[in-house]
């Protein structure tokens, strides 16, 4: 107490005056459409126009359906928990806190996996354009790079993220207004207007929801605005509009631009390297000339989502240490110079070396099976807060708060029982694996499991490791 009495004036102001509420509807949005990345459309182009035979707009079409469902039940939880905001926190709150610890186990794959990809990506697009360099050595190169930024902070290239994503948007305009006037000029099917991106009848339903398991990792992050309800006029109003309106508009631009390159580029069995076939695309389109830039324009946004990534993936690891739901000595350190968790981002390096035996493909399948859990489990969770808890149950209710998250959770389950069958067993393994550690933690659950509340660990550690965020 006399501690606490004899701190100064204004830091004591500054203690109790918190965040200052000023973002209303339309900053939220662009701030939500901006953490989804503009360009994030042609990382898995190749591989989705392979999967779903040349029908990779529907498969958007079918992914936003879902997300669409799933982001109305974070908006109806948001209103409930204002500054969670994730899934783990929703399952632990309404359904329970042992089923909440393996949803969050299970979403752990997504901070693992996400670094993974973005070099990946980096590796096959450098490759494309530079092949005296093997894809392999392109990927080994920027896990060094980045990892070793991470190490020693990368503060800087928060500050010019925001440039960054101006830069990809674009190189996106650019890209769609050169294959539109390709189109013009007959380049691919020579037309604007084609319903066989949408519906073709020899292309089976299976590879459209095959397809659409995959794009689910365009929009990963259209639920990250929650995080900002200290900061927002009338949170319980504009968190859940902005919310749904970021995977509306994310979900029509991913459809619109995908729909635009299917149409001047149809032939999806002729990539060189599939992986690094939008570069290609880009390539026929423009010439070499924009086809540096847009190369430019892939590099910087897996710089931008590899620093952030594998930074955010560390700190989760160190939030988890500090908790002590992981041994504190190994993850709950912090380098007394550098002021980052080194032991974790070292950890997340050596990992991501899989990178060079693994495809793109089924790091993103590890990626999208945490985080169709995540949904499902937000969907039910309003089920179980409103319906069940609650007893919402009038008509009216019982289209709100059951028949519509029912729908949300049963499009998820049904993109997860379509992801790749590797995935779905070294998924399964992953998640056995939280259940028996959880058998340990909780003394065969007798005991109430750790609270994984990664956003707000986050928050606390955020003076402590200042140089990731």
């Amino acid at each position: 107490m006399l501690k606490e009495a004899k701190k100064h004036p204004q830091e004591q102001a500054g203690m109790n005056q918190g965040f200052t509420r000023t973002l209303t509807l339309l900053p939220l949005v662009i701030l939500g459409l901006a953490y989804m990345a503009p360009m994030t459309v042609f990382s898995t182009f190749g591989v989705a126009a392979q999967t779903t035979h040349g029908a990779v707009p529907a498969a958007y079409v079918m992914a936003l359906i879902a997300m669409l469902f799933t982001a109305y039940s974070y908006g109806r939880m948001v209103k409930i928990y204002p500054s969670a905001g994730s899934a783990y926190t929703y399952t632990q709150k309404t359904i329970s806190p042992h089923l909440g610890f393996v949803v969050g186990w299970s979403v752990l794959m997504d901070y693992l996996f996400l670094p993974m990809i973005n070099f990946l990506l980096a590796g096959a697009f450098l490759a494309a354009a530079f092949p005296v360099i093997p894809a392999w050595g392109w990927t080994l190169l920027f896990i060094i790079v980045i990892t070793g930024v991470n190490v020693f902070g990368i503060r800087l290239a928060a500050r010019v993220n925001a440039v960054l994503i101006l830069f990809q948007l674009l190189v996106t305009i650019i890209f769609v207004s050169l294959a539109i006037r390709g189109l013009e000029n007959g380049m691919g099917m020579g037309t604007l207007f084609s319903a066989l991106p949408f519906y073709n009848p020899d292309v089976s339903y299976s590879f459209i929801l095959a397809g659409a398991s995959i794009l689910c990792l365009s929009f990963l992050g259209f639920d990250a605005v929650t995080t900002l309800s200290e900061e927002t006029v009338e949170p319980k109003k504009n968190v859940p509009r902005a919310i749904f309106l970021i995977a509306l508009i994310g979900g029509l631009l991913f459809t619109v631009v995908s729909y635009i390159t299917q149409l001047v580029y149809p032939d999806f069995n002729s990539f060189k390297v599939v992986d690094s076939a939008a570069f290609e695309i880009a390539e026929y389109i423009g010439g070499s000339l924009f086809a540096s830039l847009f190369l430019a324009g892939m590099i910087t946004a897996c710089v931008a989502s590899g620093l952030s990534s594998q930074a955010s993936a560390a700190r989760l690891l160190f939030a988890m240490g500090r908790e002590n739901v992981l041994p504190s000595r190994v993850f709950g350190y912090i380098h007394p110079r550098f002021r980052t968790p080194l032991n974790n981002v070292l950890l997340i390096g050596v990992f991501s070396l899989s990178a060079l035996v693994m495809d793109l493909v089924t790091a993103a399948s590890f990626v999208n099976f945490g985080a169709l859990v995540a949904f499902t489990f937000v969907n039910v969770s309003v089920i179980f807060h409103y319906y069940i808890r609650e007893r919402r149950r009038s008509p009216g209710g019982s289209v709100l708060y059951l028949l519509l998250p029912l729908i949300g959770a049963g499009f998820n389950m049904w993109l997860w029982s379509n992801l790749d069958k590797h995935s779905l067993t070294l998924g399964g393994i992953w998640v056995a694996a939280g259940i028996v550690y959880l058998l340990f933690l909780t003394k065969g659950f007798r005991q109430q499991p750790p609270q994984l509340h990664f956003d707000e660990a986050e928050e606390r550690t955020g003076g402590a490791n200042q140089n990731i965020s």
